[in-house]
């Protein structure tokens, strides 16, 4: 500990104070750099020859031919263009500009910028900058989507209709991920069928998969984990992928009770008690979604609320968004605000359906009456108002949503996995939740007519939030991560093209410009070359010329023939 104490008290390093002091006094470095090279250039002027060397320049100017303009014009054009086309692709793919973002990240510590890492009063970020980095990661972290559809009934029936693939490799290597840790523990090679399927968790060809998942079962008939993966990759029915997890449900189930005997007997008792505790939670729930997509509405509540109050604990998996969604479907608007009150609280993260969820109920006591017209000719009553201001903080929290509500953009099946306050967020609610928002008279109305003001209270959202903390600036690429290619990304804020596509633009246009005249107009644009490149060494060769007048010609003789 004293050790640890001493070395996190002996201060910055001295290569870091240095970089500090180079950043604090940057100008003055550069200044003290620019005076030192121009004395050293007058004191070594007679040995470098610069009045011979200014002379034949320009008489070298002189002699240039048109083809040689045509040419030069020529060769600037087409580099310039290839800039801007490269430009171009890059910052459609990457939202950014290339050369911005080298001169960012490389030139800018050179110049005297801040390092982005460090803090602006010194070597130690404040706590204030710790709180907003930990915030800013935590928004950017890629979550389970709660309504994530079935592979094999859904998503491959969408692939085998279309030809199009709904899920990207990043997000199906992500599920993969998941189903190692929620559904493998170390104790698995003691029994022979979780070996096989730990295998089998790890494959990457489905085909693979399914035919572990077969090989699992035939050494043990009970193993619930080879029934789940059946259910969710090679049952091409919902009704087939229910039979399939009620056999996991009652493996499943059989595997839990004996485990939750022995769970205190040892640290790999406790993980295989952990295991089975995750298989049984996920059959139970992929069962409710079942038999809310079967059209058995009330029975799939009934089993999300059982499956809340046996496991409580597995908030994080976030089953009420589910049962949000079927209460909706029943109209049960009464049971929505009750689970709204229990989770739209300040101290829980929030989502894309919480916040539009409460929206929608604040915009059904109002929507139905709501004018535009009449509210500007005698303002917005308090329930309105109420209305609108939870409009605007659903769409401060996910700005993407409100264009897919209203059918501005073309909805796509949603990812298994979603970011929060990003597009794919706002594909996965739209997709599930359009249906509500249109049931309720007048509700998309009074969205169309409010979401946008949202925006004036929010001028910089990457800087500062309203409710919530500014929005994330990692969004874009991460959705584009998640979501397949096909698919038109929405960014938030819009973003303008960068100066250095304007830059090179302009360049190229000019340098073309350039081209073209001095092809049609050769010896015109050669006189206008010339006069232009005279000019510019004018003031370079009068104070040559000044500096001979004045000193003694044989002094001028001696430094000139150094």
């Amino acid at each position: 500990m004293a050790e640890s104490v001493s070395v996190s008290s002996s201060g910055p390093s001295l290569r870091t104070r240095v970089k500090g002091w180079l950043c604090r006094y940057w100008a003055f470095v550069w200044l003290v750099l620019l005076v030192t090279g121009l004395l050293l250039l007058y004191h070594f002027r007679a040995a470098l020859h610069l009045y011979e060397a200014a002379v034949t320049v320009s008489g070298f100017i002189n002699t240039l031919t048109p083809k040689f303009y045509v040419a030069l014009t020529g060769t600037s054009s087409l580099i310039s263009g290839l800039i801007l086309i490269f430009e171009w692709c890059y910052f459609r793919k990457y939202g950014t500009s290339f050369i911005e973002q080298v001169s960012v990240n490389h030139l800018r510590p050179l110049m005297g910028g801040i390092d982005p890492g460090a803090s602006a009063d010194g070597f130690f970020p404040s706590s204030g900058d710790n709180e907003t980095g930990r915030q800013t990661l935590s928004e950017c972290k890629v979550w389970r989507n709660p309504l994530n559809l079935f592979r094999g009934a859904e998503y491959n029936r969408y692939t085998w209709v279309t030809g199009k693939e709904p899920l990207t490799y990043y997000d199906m290597n992500l599920s993969a991920q998941d189903h190692q840790t929620f559904f493998t523990c170390d104790t698995d090679s003691m029994r022979p069928s979780d070996a096989v399927m730990q295998k089998a968790w790890r494959e990457r060809s489905p085909q693979s998969r399914v035919k572990a998942a077969y090989q699992a079962l035939e050494v043990s008939t009970d193993c619930a984990t080879a029934y789940i993966l059946l259910a969710e990759e090679e049952a091409t029915t919902i009704s087939d992928a229910e039979r399939l997890f009620q056999q996991a449900l009652k493996a499943a189930d059989s595997a839990y009770k004996k485990s939750q005997q022995t769970q205190h007997l040892s640290t790999q008792h406790e993980a295989q008690y952990k295991r089975d505790t995750n298989v049984l939670v996920y059959a139970k729930r992929r069962l409710a979604m079942c038999a809310r997509k079967l059209g058995r509405i009330r029975e799939a509540v009934k089993m999300m609320r059982d499956l809340m109050k046996e496991f409580p604990l597995l908030s994080m998996v976030n089953i009420h968004e589910n049962l949000l969604e079927a209460l909706l479907e029943l109209q049960a608007y009464a049971d929505v605000q009750a689970v709204l009150a229990k989770y739209d609280d300040i101290s829980l993260p929030k989502s894309a359906t919480i916040c539009y969820t409460a929206a929608l109920l604040k915009a059904r006591a109002v929507s139905d009456r709501f004018s535009p017209e009449t509210a500007s000719r005698r303002g917005l009553s308090t329930a309105e108002m109420n209305a609108v201001e939870a409009i605007h903080r659903a769409v401060e929290f996910n700005p993407h949503v409100p264009k897919y509500l209203l059918e501005m953009k073309s909805l796509i099946m949603p990812p298994e996995h979603i970011l929060k306050r990003g597009d794919s967020e706002a594909v996965a609610y739209a997709f599930f939740h359009l249906q509500h928002w249109k049931r309720v008279e007048g509700a998309l109305n009074l969205l169309h007519c409010t979401w946008e003001g949202t925006f004036r209270i929010l001028p910089y959202p990457l800087e500062k939030g309203h409710l919530f903390y500014p929005y994330p600036g990692c969004t874009e690429n991460a959705d584009r991560e998640l979501l397949p290619a096909f698919h038109e990304v929405s960014v938030y804020p819009k973003k303008e093209l960068p100066f250095f596509i304007h830059f090179t633009a302009g360049l190229c246009s000019f340098s073309a410009m350039l081209a073209l005249l001095t092809h049609q107009f050769p010896e015109l644009m050669g006189i206008f070359a010339k006069a232009f490149l005279v000019t510019l060494l004018t003031p370079f060769t009068f104070m040559l010329e000044k500096i001979e007048s004045i000193m003694p010609s044989s002094l001028w003789h001696q430094l000139t023939r150094m």
